[in-house]
């Protein structure tokens, strides 16, 4: 049975930005196992951009999977769809090498966010399946496993490239968030006081209290 991983995503960039930035996200600090990538083919057709690359990639195999994988490189197609009209960009990922070992299809849909339209939220599904006998079940966990760990990578480096090309934007955010983190230090510091106002009035008392009389 074929393993299914699904999670969101939200940027803090407009839908308009994202796009741009999703041809330009390579390289990044999170991309150091891209080797190459490829534009194929290209095309408009009702009014959508369709468009096919190429990629080169390398993994790292574990000691038990060497048996199964000659070379750590794999070949990755990556097609995608932009639909102005609908303000979404679909892409389709699948890997063309070692398929019977393990095949990952990954699809990605980017729009603009319903809790702020200025934002843009990336609804990601991924399905993983093995073909090898005996360890199947086995491989297309790792599988699931190793695919949720690159999706926090994958957004590093895609807001790292996001901030790179539109720093006015890290800047609105950041003000915006500003004022509760001042309002929560400032509720902090008012409560640190009234504990040492707390403190010093009981240790007064006990002073009072403990003197000796005449």
């Amino acid at each position: 049975m074929v393993k299914y991983y699904e999670n969101n995503t939200i940027f803090h960039y407009t839908w308009d930005q994202v796009v741009q930035g999703f041809w330009r996200r390579y390289p990044n600090p999170e991309s150091k196992h891209v080797l190459s990538e490829d534009t194929i083919h290209r095309e408009i057709k009702e009014n959508k951009l369709f468009s096919i690359r190429l990629l080169t990639k390398t993994n790292r195999v574990p000691k038990w999977g060497e048996r199964f994988v000659g070379s750590p490189i794999v070949k990755i197609i990556e097609e995608s769809v932009i639909d102005p009209e609908k303000r979404t960009l679909t892409t389709y990922t699948r890997n063309l090498g070692y398929t019977k070992v393990m095949s990952l299809v990954e699809k990605v849909v980017y729009r603009p966010s319903e809790e702020n339209p200025s934002w843009t939220v990336a609804e990601r599904s991924a399905w993983v399946d093995s073909q090898v006998l005996g360890f199947g079940r086995a491989i297309q966990a790792f599988g699931v496993e190793r695919f949720r760990k690159n999706c926090s990578k994958m957004v590093h480096g895609f807001n790292y490239v996001l901030s790179s090309m539109f720093p006015s934007s890290v800047s609105a955010h950041h003000s915006q968030t500003q004022p509760s983190t001042t309002t929560a230090k400032e509720k902090l510091k008012g409560a640190a006081k009234k504990a040492s106002d707390l403190a010093k009035s009981k240790a007064g008392s006990l002073y009072i209290t403990c003197e000796p009389t005449a």
